[in-house]
């Protein structure tokens, strides 16, 4: 009696730590944002994540939870600690939106929608998969959320590009303008701390610390999350070397991103040395993503769509190389109906509030920048206008 309480009481406090960890995403996803829009969209990007988080909580918690769990009722660890732990996933998910539809959307269009997919869109995919729906009755296998989390996310953003549409100025006869970020620092150190929470994204999915069966998987997962977001940040940087003879360091960033995207569907079962091969493909895949993106015109400012979305897919269809419980048809099924339903539920949603409300900031509040026009208060005044003497 006195081991079952202490295996409950250690896994119930590993599950709150990962929950933390991954709650820290959230600042890296607010910084690696910040960095990479413009002076002028700053404070309005930070102003997105921290109300889409506190958004994320309170809808999972009055809604979410039950729709995607029910009840819960683990005899593990604490059902609360569960319900931490699944949370900050869904404000993952709703992160990957704010970069993809940063620097022309209104901040109330915005935050409508995320109530909408903490409480409704993610909860009703993640049932038919994590909480034990028809997904998971197909064999489909995403460990940690490839698909559940990073491409539902990406879904949901792609249907708010197309209706937004790109920034003014971006594409000029047919060809993408550079928009350079305001800050490389904040863009880097978002990434480190992406790079550090996963630890817990991954690491925490076993669900289960207690026992050597579990110690011995945590350890490998947490060895193949790094290796693959390593590989993926050389495979990025070889690739925009080779091509543009320069080391992009967007494209980096985003390498070491894909590659923990791709392995977070099956982070356990890889060796190590194949979840690096596995990073290393997902960085060269992200590059090309990013190009033909931008030759398409779909205007993303972070790179959103290619890292979670493509990058998603991509680590979903790589799973069953390393698990053979998974097979390549399951994948791909479930990777077409978490898109479908993401996509096609949210274009709905955005269509309607392009309706009632707009979703799109004028052009002169575009050109003057969100900062100002959503939150009054600019992320970097003394380098906009002089000081007062």
């Amino acid at each position: 009696m006195e081991s079952t309480n202490l295996a409950f009481a250690l896994d119930t406090f590993y599950l709150l730590i990962s929950g933390a960890l991954v709650m820290w995403m959230a600042a890296g996803f607010a910084m690696l944002e910040a960095g990479l829009v413009r002076a002028k969209n700053t404070t309005e990007i930070l102003t997105k994540n921290i109300t889409l988080y506190a958004l994320a909580c309170v809808c999972y918690l009055l809604i979410g939870y039950q729709l995607m769990y029910g009840e819960g009722g683990s005899d593990t660890y604490a059902d609360a600690a569960d319900f931490f732990f699944q949370s900050v996933f869904v404000a993952t998910a709703l992160s990957i939106v704010s970069g993809a539809v940063a620097e022309r959307m209104k901040l109330i269009s915005f935050l409508l929608f995320s109530i909408v997919l903490a409480a409704f869109l993610y909860p009703v995919q993640g049932a038919w998969s994590w909480g034990g729906g028809f997904l998971s009755a197909w064999g489909f296998v995403d460990f940690a959320g490839s698909g559940i989390v990073h491409l539902a996310g990406a879904a949901a953003a792609l249907a708010g590009v197309i209706v937004l549409g790109p920034r003014r100025g971006k594409y000029k006869d047919g060809k993408p303008q550079a928009f350079p970020g305001a800050n490389m620092p904040l863009a880097a150190l978002g990434t480190f701390i992406l790079w550090f929470g996963w630890f817990g994204f991954n690491g925490g999915s076993q669900l289960q610390l207690s026992g050597a069966g579990n110690a011995d998987a945590i350890a490998l997962i947490f060895v193949n999350t790094n290796s693959a977001a390593a590989a993926g940040t050389l495979g990025a940087l070889l690739l925009t070397k080779l091509t543009a003879k320069k080391a992009d360091l967007t494209m980096i960033l985003n390498g070491a991103l894909v590659g923990l995207v791709a392995i977070t569907a099956q982070p356990a079962t890889p060796s190590p040395e194949l979840a690096a091969v596995f990073g290393f493909v997902a960085g060269l895949v992200v590059v090309v993503s990013i190009l033909l993106f931008d030759k398409i015109r779909i205007d993303d400012p972070v790179g959103a769509l290619s890292v979670h979305g493509v990058g998603g897919i991509f680590g979903l269809l790589i799973v069953p190389l390393s698990d053979s419980t998974a097979t390549f048809s399951g994948q791909l099924s479930g990777a077409a109906v978490i898109f479908a339903w993401m996509f096609f539920t949210s274009l709905a949603v955005w269509w309607i509030l392009h309706k009632i409300i707009g979703i799109r900031v004028s052009k002169e509040q575009e050109y003057q920048g969100a900062d100002s026009v959503d939150c009054g208060v600019e992320a970097y005044p003394e380098f906009v206008r002089s000081s007062p003497r």
